[in-house]
């Protein structure tokens, strides 16, 4: 008999996330799941592996329409989550992880801040094809569990995706997939590949007062810089569900040789 498919499900909004539950909902019935996030709210840790956390794993359980997952927490990061669930728990490879569904959008050239992005890049690390899935949300939603924010279209796009990438894997030379869902996205709605945007979509704002104490994130679109096929643009302007092919080879893509006779030319 063959195995199911293994999927990891993790996050970093926390294992209580709705948004987490709302994924493990969408693709439970499409492998074996192994869930493991943080116990605590994660956002913006990248693919930090802070030597500070304790990594102790907790089993727990997530109820969903009274059917129960097995699960764990780990007082961790989203990428030592990662990490730890393909070198303690997984007692055979990892097929695919799913990292989200995120509160909150993560476009622009600030997406390795995300620990979204960070869990399924860690997971990329390990040669697990990946999806890394956010859902734009008011701001004042981005650290929170609330439960008035509809996962529904996130959620069918989650189960796309995860059907997608078990039956064909992802593209050679693509390692994760970054999805962000507009708020008035439907299932009808198109997606769209998209490059990395070189805009920082988030960034900070003072208060007005200029209190140095006080800071908060901005979201800001610039469109007249907005590379056409960005995923800020694609997002933000076309307002259609965007996916970005991601690589960990963070190499320029320049000609070696040409950096070298750059470096190797004389200073005047």
């Amino acid at each position: 008999m063959a195995l199911r498919p293994l999927i990891l499900m993790t996050n970093d909004d926390g294992i209580n996330s709705p948004g987490l539950h709302a994924a493990v909902e969408a693709v439970a019935d499409l492998g074996e799941l192994l869930i493991l996030a943080p116990t605590f709210q994660q956002t913006g840790a990248g693919r930090s592996h802070p030597a500070s956390s304790d990594k102790t794993i907790y089993a727990t359980e997530i109820l969903i329409d009274e059917r129960s997952y097995p699960a764990y927490r780990v007082d961790a990061s989203p990428a030592q989550a990662v990490a730890l669930a393909v070198n303690h728990l997984a007692n055979r490879p990892i097929d695919l992880c799913v990292s989200g569904i995120n509160y909150g959008e993560n476009l622009g050239s600030g997406v390795t801040i995300s620990g979204t992005v960070g869990a399924a890049l860690d997971a990329a690390c390990h040669g697990i094809p990946s999806l890394a899935v956010s859902l734009e949300t008011p701001q004042e939603y981005h650290l929170s569990h609330s439960k008035d924010i509809d996962f529904t279209t996130a959620a069918y796009f989650v189960s796309e995706f995860v059907k997608k990438t078990l039956s064909k894997g992802h593209p050679p030379g693509v390692d994760l997939l970054k999805i962000d869902i507009p708020a008035t996205a439907t299932p009808q709605t198109e997606w769209r590949t998209a490059s990395i945007s070189r805009q920082r979509y988030y960034d900070l704002a003072h208060h007005p007062h200029n209190s140095f104490s006080e800071v908060e994130n901005k979201m800001e679109v610039i469109r007249k810089i907005a590379e056409p096929g960005s995923d800020v643009y694609v997002f933000a302007i076309e307002r259609r569900v965007s996916v970005v092919p991601m690589t960990i080879d963070l190499t320029a893509r320049v000609s070696l040789r040409d950096v070298n006779q750059f470096f190797a030319r004389s200073v005047r």
